[in-house]
């Protein structure tokens, strides 16, 4: 090639440089854009629903109907529309290293987990991850013979295995003596009944790996292996794949992501000893994510770190399960408060969770009891002007589908077809977690006993 001809790739290739570098939208920007944006958006909401406000206040008095009108209508499209903008602007940046090799630990926190344990060891040996893994498996005091088959699947496996164990309750107990024995800089925590893609290690890794020195945990993605269970299954998958996902890759957009879930994330090991690992608490991954943040460091999201985990198969283990959740927020909210967050996205995360129960609430004993007059033509709460939440609700779970089939279709994976849960999720699902979250909150209020699972 000639010299001119070099200078002219070269000079081109400088120039598309530039033209992406222009294309950068920084962090800041894309959070001062996607408020502004969802601030429209509910001048709007406050313009068309001014009539619906003059007949409520009619009937319960003007102070009331703000209550209840702000709590179903306008902060639920405020934070739709923050999550729809954030999700258009949201571009996970490339792997520096696609394939690293440093050495892993992965802890499995396990109780009566004989049933499940093997398959899990199974997929941990089948990843492409090309570093050591060494794995221990906590035995939290099952009355099963977690241990035997573990250790045994270790050996059929040729996994380097390590089973401890660990009599006093608690999964934070069973993870903090799990702690003691790593000598990793990075550390894998996977629950016991939860299936690793094939590449679900590296991927993990190499998010954290190409993160900046001050992001010490990164949370996989975890989405339902047991859909075709039953229609409570099937709901659930739409739940995990759009919306936990489409919230989380929000929270990693802006650097913290609220919960680095215990069932799938890696952490830098010496952050979490500096911390003094999990805490005493029900949720344990959401105080101990909370702390992380709190001492100024960074959360990120992997989507294509993906792990397939059991969900709840009946009403009542599904209420439990997501009971236990909205507990753990508040247990989260009163050990470490949003204002002691150091970064101004975090602060404001975690700050959403402090209006949450108050959501919760106008749901359950504004918008339900609203829904059922409307059966009989009484459209005093629920009714055209509360509408207006739907379209960007299917607009958010539309762009996340499309993103969401790309990172499949990158896995090999395929999204399954199954659209009575996807309709059942849209229209039903937020009926049932209202209240569910109402009774987590009941629950801490009045200090119930724990239950890990």
């Amino acid at each position: 090639m000639k010299l001119e001809d070099n200078f002219k790739v070269s000079l081109q290739t400088n120039i598309q440089t530039k033209k992406q570098d222009t294309r950068y939208i920084p962090v800041i920007m894309k959070f001062a854009l996607s408020h502004f944006f969802s601030l429209l958006w509910i001048c709007f909401s406050i313009y068309v629903s001014i009539p619906w406000l003059i007949d409520l206040s009619k009937i319960v008095t003007l102070p009331i109907s703000l209550l209840i009108i702000i709590g179903i209508a306008y902060i639920p499209g405020y934070m739709n529309a923050f999550l729809v903008v954030s999700l258009i602007f949201d571009k996970q940046p490339p792997f520096k290293n696609e394939y690293p090799s440093k050495d892993i630990t992965i802890l499995i926190a396990a109780r009566n987990e004989a049933e499940n344990i093997e398959n899990t060891l199974a997929y941990i040996a089948k990843q492409d991850y090309t570093g050591k893994i060494k794995v221990f498996v906590i035995d939290n005091g099952s009355r099963d013979d977690t241990s035997f088959v573990a250790l045994k699947a270790g050996e059929k496996l040729a996994l380097d295995i390590t089973v401890i164990q660990e009599e006093k309750p608690g999964k934070y107990n069973a993870l903090n003596t799990g702690l003691k024995h790593v000598f990793t800089d990075l550390i894998i925590t996977l629950d016991a009944d939860t299936l690793l893609h094939s590449s679900a290690v590296r991927y993990l890794v190499a998010r954290i790996e190409s993160s900046p020195k001050e992001v010490c945990a990164v949370a996989g993605s975890v989405l339902v292996r047991n859909s075709r269970e039953n229609i409570i299954t099937k709901i659930q998958e739409w739940d995990y794949f759009l919306s936990i996902a489409s919230i989380k890759r929000l929270q990693g957009l802006y650097q913290g992501t609220l919960v680095a879930q215990g069932a799938y994330s890696v952490y830098k090991t010496e952050c979490v000893r500096e911390i003094g690992g999990w805490p005493d608490a029900i949720g344990e991954d959401i105080v101990l994510t909370w702390n992380l943040l709190r001492h100024n460091w960074k959360t990120y999201f992997e989507p294509l770190a993906v792990a397939f985990t059991n969900v709840p198969n009946t009403v009542h283990v599904f209420a439990r399960q997501r009971s236990r959740w909205a507990r753990g927020m508040i247990e989260a909210l009163k050990i470490t408060k949003p204002w002691q967050q150091p970064q101004i996205y975090t602060k404001y995360l975690t700050g959403i969770n402090l209006i949450m129960p108050y959501l919760d609430l106008a749901y359950t004993f504004f918008w339900l009891p609203g829904l059922i007059l409307s059966f009989f033509g009484i459209f005093w709460i629920v009714g055209p002007a509360t509408l207006l939440v739907l379209p960007l609700t299917l607009l958010s779970y539309s762009i996340l589908y499309i993103y969401q089939k790309h990172v499949f279709r990158n896995l090999n994976l395929r999204v399954r077809k199954n659209w009575s849960g996807f309709f059942l999720f849209l229209l039903c699902y937020q009926m049932i977690m209202s209240p569910v979250s109402v009774w987590g909150y009941a629950q801490e209020a009045f200090k119930f006993k724990r239950v890990w699972k």
